[in-house]
């Protein structure tokens, strides 16, 4: 009987122990899961839009409410972005099978053409509703977060049925979606249920009576249809967006999406209206920057195609976003750099200066700003300021990636004609010529980059 008792008093700190960690894990999950959602920074009384008395901030801009239900649709679709994930290189426009690769396997985009048996073409009102809002597509089928119907769920009903009527329009393509390679547990469809309890909103917009009607029009834009958090805002241990960090930047298919909150130094803070303006409406600012990449894409597809109202609502919105600063971001170099390679601090990596001189030099100058084409000037620019020259080396592999009338304004690929080495050596020749910080970019990192389809 001693031995027992002693062996059941010895047991008391096992489970007090195992107790402690269990009530961590549930305070930080619960933590996790009660986050605020996209629009709480702003505070002020949200009400239905049955029930808000100022202009209706959903649907399309003020010149086009006469347009017909199609050319409406057309229009939001483009908002929405639609087209750049529904698209494999090389394919038809909407009919997906374009790989996500994530760190537990490959997603890849199903078609959304009104092809009966492999696209849309059997969908009723409410099962597109159910997709675009609820995340369930064809057979109950729950779908990944790589669509992002957690920003979707705030498009109205109207403007997701105008989506479906344009789609409906198209030729319909037999294209069947290549299969997911998701490991175990993510290959899981039914989890998704789950996930979508804790982070699925599953509401409609909501105007805020405390502000103007730009910023409601310039919110619903950005959150609803341009769902621009999926990108700019990190994601939290359960792949969901922490809106604590809202719009602070993140890591997305191998890319960098930069801060754009008002931060002065890593963010946006100290561009002008015009600046961004001209951003997101053209892919580059004049000493701030050329989109390349999703980005690039997201403007030639989407953002391009706004009437100059609705870019300049999205705008007054992102100067509301609460401030966050990104540590490793310091505040972009914007003198230009020596115009004789000879004098420079940069010249720390031969390799890559010798790169640069043969490959890159006639266009992009030594001193970074191009004579040639605005589109090509360095100076001043988030990805040569930023030390782990994660863009600077993508857009070397594989160009800009943008989708424009003017070829010349693009950057070309490189990835095929220089080596991980030669590629890693000249963007961290980069950095540190143009930059405020000079970066240590690695062979491996760039071949992972590679892998980043």
């Amino acid at each position: 009987m001693k031995n027992v008792h002693q062996g059941g008093q010895a047991s008391h700190p096992i489970l007090w122990a195992l107790a402690a960690v269990v009530a961590v894990a549930v305070i930080v999950c619960a933590y996790i899961a009660l986050g605020p959602g996209p629009m709480d920074f702003a505070g002020g009384n949200r009400v239905a839009l049955s029930a808000y008395r100022g202009p209706d901030p959903t649907g399309v801009p003020p010149e086009l409410k006469a347009a017909s239900l199609i050319e409406r649709g057309e229009y939001l679709t483009r908002a929405a972005d639609c087209v750049v994930c529904h698209t494999a290189e090389g394919g038809a426009a909407f009919a997906g099978g374009r790989g996500f690769v994530l760190p537990f396997g490959t997603l890849y985009s199903t078609n959304i053409t009104p092809d009966v048996e492999t696209g849309i073409g059997s969908y009723t009102d409410a099962n597109f509703l159910d997709a675009v809002h609820k995340g369930i597509g064809r057979r109950n089928t729950k779908l990944y977060p790589a669509m992002p119907y957690p920003s979707y769920t705030y498009m109205s009903d109207s403007d997701a049925l105008a989506i479906k009527a344009y789609l409906f329009t198209l030729k319909p393509v037999h294209a069947p979606a290549p299969p997911n390679t998701l490991v175990f547990p993510f290959n899981q469809r039914s989890l998704m249920s789950v996930w979508s309890v804790l982070f699925n909103p599953n509401k409609r917009y909501e105007p805020n009576v405390q502000r103007s009607a730009e910023w409601n029009r310039g919110a619903y834009l950005a959150e609803a249809m341009e769902h621009c958090g999926e990108c700019h805002t990190p994601r939290n241990l359960f792949f969901a967006l922490n809106n604590r960090q809202k719009y602070s930047g993140s890591v997305q298919g191998g890319w960098r999406a930069y801060n754009i909150t008002p931060d002065g130094r890593s963010g946006v803070g100290a561009w002008g209206d015009a600046d961004l303006m001209h951003y997101l409406s053209m892919g580059h600012a004049d000493g701030r920057g050329t989109a390349s990449g999703p980005m690039g894409e997201a403007v030639d597809e989407s953002l391009s195609h706004l009437k100059p109202s609705d870019i300049s609502a999205m705008v007054n919105y992102l100067r509301s976003l609460a401030s966050v600063a990104t540590s490793d971001l310091p505040e972009p170099k914007t003198i230009p750099a020596s115009p004789s390679p000879a004098d420079s601090t940069a010249a720390v990596d031969a390799h890559g200066k010798a790169v640069y001189e043969g490959a890159c030099a006639g266009c992009h100058g030594w001193t970074g700003v191009s004579s040639l084409r605005p589109f090509a000037t360095l100076t001043g620019t988030r990805a040569v300021n930023d030390p782990t020259a994660n863009n600077v080396a993508q857009v070397i592999i594989r160009g800009a990636q943008r989708h424009t009338a003017n070829d010349a304004d693009n950057m070309p690929a490189f990835g095929d004609a220089y080596s991980d080495a030669e590629i890693a050596s000249v963007a961290n020749y980069v950095t540190a010529r143009f930059g405020a910080k000079g970066s240590q970019l690695t062979v491996a990192h760039v071949a992972q980059l590679r892998t980043q389809d």
